[in-house]
C-alpha cells in the first residue's frame, strides 16, 4: 500500500532522449553503500475521441492506444478486486543486447508494442522489428534492418512502430497491412503485417532515405527514435537531432510519405526558409539560416476527423545559449497542429519563448473531450517539463485554460537576449516552480547536508526559466522534466489525466571559449560537456548533487500524479519508485520516489499500469486514490510504457523490460506479459 507525501514535499500544491538523464544514473551508481541511511530515513509517509472500439479481441493499434494518444483501455477484466492476482502469462527475449553496438552502453528499450490483426508488433533499440503470438509470445516473424553497427548515433532507441491497412487491397494481399519504422541510420521502411518481408514498393525496395534536404552534418546524429503518425494513406514522419553540438545541425523537417510508394506528399520546416518568412516569424535573417534543430523528435497525434496532426517541436540549436537566434523562435517549443493532407500550418503555440534550458515538448499531446458547464470541449492536452499541463482547442488552439505571460528573470550573459516574459497556464501543476534556497538544502548526514547548503548558495537561483550563466545557475524543473516522453493518459470518463514527473534541479553553466579551465561546475557534479561550436560559449551540465552523489533535494525525486481536468485539481499525487535494485540486494528497499521515464496507461478496471522508475517493478494504482494495489517483479528496467489487450477471452498487460543506458538501469532483453491465471475447469 502506497504510503501518502507529507505536506512538505509540496509546498505550491493547494492549488508538473539521451544524455539528458546523467543525473539518474550518477544517483544510482553512487548510492550503493548510502541506500541504507536511505532506508531509515525515508518518508513514511465520456469516449474518447480518437478510440477504436475494443472486442473480445481487443486491439492496441497506435502507440498510444490510438492515434489521439489517450492510453486508455475499456477492458476490465483486471480490476481492483483481482490485480493481486497478476502473474507472468509469457515472457519473450529479443536477443539484442548490443553486441558489437558501438553505442551498446546508450541501449534503451523504450518500445511500447501495438497489437493489430491477432499480432503483436515491436522494435529494439536496433530497430529489429518482431512479430509476437499475443497470446504466448511466440515470434512469428523477425525483420533486422541491419542499421551500421559501428557509428556513434547520439542516441539508441526505438518507441515501436506504426501500422497502416490499405482499405482499397484484399485482406491477403501482399503488404496490404504494413508496419513502418524508423531507424537510427534515417530510413522509413514498410514491411508486410503477416510476412515481416519488405515491401519494395515503398520507396527504393521498402525504404526511403531521410537524410536529405535537412543539412546532414554529423553521422549518427540525425535519426528516427519514435513510431510516425499515420492519417489515411499519409505516413508523417519526424527526427531526433543530437543536441548542443552546434548552432549549425541538421533542420528539423517534418515530412509526409505516400503510404503505398513512398513518394513525399509534404514536408514542413518549423525554422523559416526565407528572409521573408523569417521577418513575418521574428526570427532574424542570419539566425533562421544558420539555426538547426527546433525538430519533432516525439511522437504525434491526429485528430482523424479535423484531419490535424499535431506536432510538438522541440529546441532550436543550442540548447542553451541563443545569442545566435535573437527573437522568440516561433515554431520551436511550440504544439503546431498541421493539415495532415497537405502540411499547412493549421495553428501553433508557442510554450516556450527563446527556450535555453532544454524545455523541448517531449510528450506526445493527448486528445481529450472535456465537460464543463454543460459544453463539450475537443481538447489537446500539452505535457510540459516544466511539469505543467496545457490545454488548447483542438480545432482552434486557444487556451482552454487560460495562458498568462508573466515577467520571468533576464540573461546577463555577453550576447544573449532571453525572452522577459514566458507563457503560464493556469491549469493545476504538478511541480513547484519555486527557486530552490538553502533552506532545502537536503542530505542524509550533517556533512553532506553542509555542502548541499554551501553549494546551492553559490548558484543563482530564482525558480523557473533561471537563466544560465557563467558562474553556474539551478534550473528547476531540470532538463529531464516535469513530464518528459512518457507523456500521460486520459480517463475521459473521470476526465483524469495520469502522469509521471521528475523532481530533480540540474545545473547549468557557460563557459567562455578563451577560459582554458574547462573543469567540473563543482566537484559534487558529474557534469557532461557539450562545445556548442559557433557560440561564444561552452555547455557544462549535471544534476544538483551531494559529494555521496544523491540529490541536494529531499525526495521524491519522482511521483505520479493525477488532474482532474474538469475541476483543475491535482487529485493526488505520490512517490514512484522505490530503492530496490539502487543498492545491495540483503538491505529493504523503501518506496521513496526515483527518477523514471515511461508513461502510464489507464484500464476501465479503474487501473493505472506504470513501470518508468528506476527499480525493476511494473506497478498497478487505484485511478480514484493513488493507492499502489500490485507490483510485479521485472527481469530488467521497465523504461517503457506498458499497453494492454484482451486476446482470446483473456486481458494481457505486456511491457518492454529491457533497461535504459542514460538511466544505468538494469539491461535486458524482454517483452513480459502479464494475466490472471486462468480459471480451472
Amino acid at each position: 500500500m502506497q504510503t501518502p507525501l507529507p505536506h512538505h514535499c509540496f509546498k505550491d500544491m493547494s492549488g508538473k532522449p539521451n544524455s539528458k538523464l546523467i543525473c539518474a544514473n550518477a544517483i544510482r551508481t553512487r548510492m550503493q553503500w548510502i541506500v541504507a541511511f536511505l532506508v531509515a530515513i525515508a518518508p513514511t509517509a465520456f469516449c474518447f475521441a480518437q478510440s477504436e472500439p475494443f472486442g473480445d479481441n481487443a486491439q492496441w493499434p497506435s502507440y498510444g492506444g490510438d492515434a489521439g494518444g489517450s492510453r486508455f483501455s475499456d477492458q476490465e477484466q483486471i480490476d481492483r478486486e483481482n490485480v493481486t492476482e497478476l502473474a507472468v502469462a509469457w515472457q519473450y527475449r529479443t536477443g539484442e543486447m548490443g553486441k558489437d553496438f558501438r553505442r551498446a552502453d546508450k541501449l534503451s528499450f523504450e518500445a511500447t508494442p501495438i497489437l493489430v490483426n491477432g499480432l503483436l508488433y515491436i522494435s529494439t533499440p536496433t530497430n529489429i522489428v518482431i512479430a509476437l503470438n499475443p497470446a504466448t509470445g511466440k515470434q512469428q516473424w523477425r525483420f533486422d534492418p541491419r542499421i551500421a553497427r559501428d557509428v556513434h548515433y547520439s542516441e539508441a532507441t526505438s518507441r515501436g512502430v506504426a501500422s497502416w491497412i490499405d482499405a482499397t487491397a484484399a485482406p491477403t494481399t501482399h503488404c496490404s497491412h504494413r508496419i513502418f519504422v524508423g531507424t537510427l541510420d534515417a530510413r522509413l521502411i514498410a514491411l508486410d503485417g503477416i510476412s515481416g518481408q519488405l515491401c519494395t514498393g515503398f520507396g527504393k525496395q521498402g525504404s526511403v532515405a531521410l537524410d536529405v534536404d535537412i543539412r546532414a552534418i554529423a553521422k549518427g546524429n540525425y535519426l528516427v527514435t519514435s513510431p510516425p503518425a499515420i492519417f489515411r494513406d499519409v505516413v508523417i514522419v519526424g527526427a531526433a537531432i543530437g543536441d548542443n553540438r552546434a548552432v549549425e545541425v541538421e533542420r528539423g523537417t517534418v515530412r509526409a510519405f505516400d503510404a503505398r510508394t513512398g513518394a513525399l506528399r509534404w514536408s514542413w520546416d518549423p525554422i523559416p526558409i526565407d528572409a521573408a518568412m523569417a521577418a513575418k516569424q521574428g526570427w532574424t535573417e542570419a539566425g533562421a539560416k544558420k539555426t538547426g534543430a527546433a525538430n519533432a523528435w516525439t511522437v504525434f497525434s491526429v485528430d482523424t476527423a479535423r484531419g490535424l496532426v499535431y506536432i510538438p517541436t522541440g529546441s532550436p540549436s543550442p540548447d542553451f545559449y541563443g545569442g545566435e537566434r535573437l527573437g522568440d523562435n516561433a515554431h520551436a517549443n511550440s504544439l503546431v497542429a498541421l493539415h495532415a493532407a497537405d502540411g499547412r500550418v493549421a495553428w501553433s503555440r508557442q510554450l516556450v519563448h527563446h527556450d535555453l534550458w532544454d524545455y523541448d515538448l517531449a510528450s506526445q499531446p493527448v486528445l481529450a473531450d472535456l465537460e464543463r458547464d454543460g459544453k463539450s470541449i475537443a481538447a489537446v492536452v500539452q505535457p510540459t517539463k516544466m511539469g505543467t499541463l496545457f490545454l488548447l482547442d483542438r480545432e482552434t488552439g486557444e487556451p482552454v485554460n487560460d495562458i498568462v505571460e508573466r515577467t520571468v528573470p533576464t540573461s546577463k550573459v555577453r550576447g544573449e537576449r532571453s525572452s522577459p516574459t514566458q507563457p503560464f497556464t493556469t491549469t493545476a501543476s504538478v511541480v513547484s516552480h519555486a527557486a530552490i534556497t538553502t533552506e532545502q538544502a537536503w542530505g542524509i548526514t550533517f556533512y553532506d547536508r553542509g555542502r548541499c547548503r554551501e553549494l546551492i548558495r553559490s548558484l543563482h537561483s530564482e525558480g523557473i526559466f533561471t537563466p544560465p550563466n557563467t558562474t553556474g545557475a539551478i534550473e528547476s524543473p531540470g532538463y529531464a522534466g516535469g513530464m518528459n516522453w512518457g507523456s500521460g493518459a486520459y480517463d475521459s470518463a473521470r476526465q483524469i489525466f495520469v502522469t509521471a514527473v521528475n523532481h530533480i534541479p540540474t545545473v547549468i553553466k557557460l563557459v567562455p571559449r578563451e577560459n582554458a579551465d574547462n573543469g567540473a561546475i563543482a566537484s559534487s557534479i558529474p557534469t557532461e560537456n557539450a562545445e556548442q561550436t559557433g557560440t561564444p560559449y561552452r555547455l557544462q551540465r549535471g544534476p544538483l548533487l551531494s559529494p555521496f552523489g544523491l540529490p541536494c533535494t529531499a525526495p521524491p525525486w519522482g511521483t505520479l500524479a493525477a488532474i482532474d481536468l474538469q475541476r483543475n485539481v491535482v487529485l493526488w499525487q505520490v512517490p514512484l519508485g522505490s530503492t530496490a535494485d539502487a543498492g545491495p540486494w540483503f538491505l529493504p528497499s523503501r518506496t521513496i520516489g526515483m527518477p523514471n521515464l515511461g508513461g502510464p496507461i489507464i484500464t476501465a478496471g479503474d487501473l493505472v499500469f506504470i513501470a518508468a522508475a528506476t527499480d525493476n517493478y511494473l506497478r498497478a494504482f487505484d485511478i480514484a486514490t493513488g493507492r499502489e494495489l500490485w507490483k510485479g517483479r521485472l527481469p530488467a528496467g521497465g523504461q517503457a510504457t506498458p499497453m494492454t489487450y484482451s486476446y482470446g477471452g483473456k486481458q494481457y498487460v505486456v511491457i518492454a523490460a529491457g533497461g535504459h543506458g542514460g538511466l544505468g538501469t538494469t539491461r535486458g532483453d524482454y517483452v513480459v506479459a502479464f494475466a490472471l491465471p486462468s480459471k480451472k475447469k
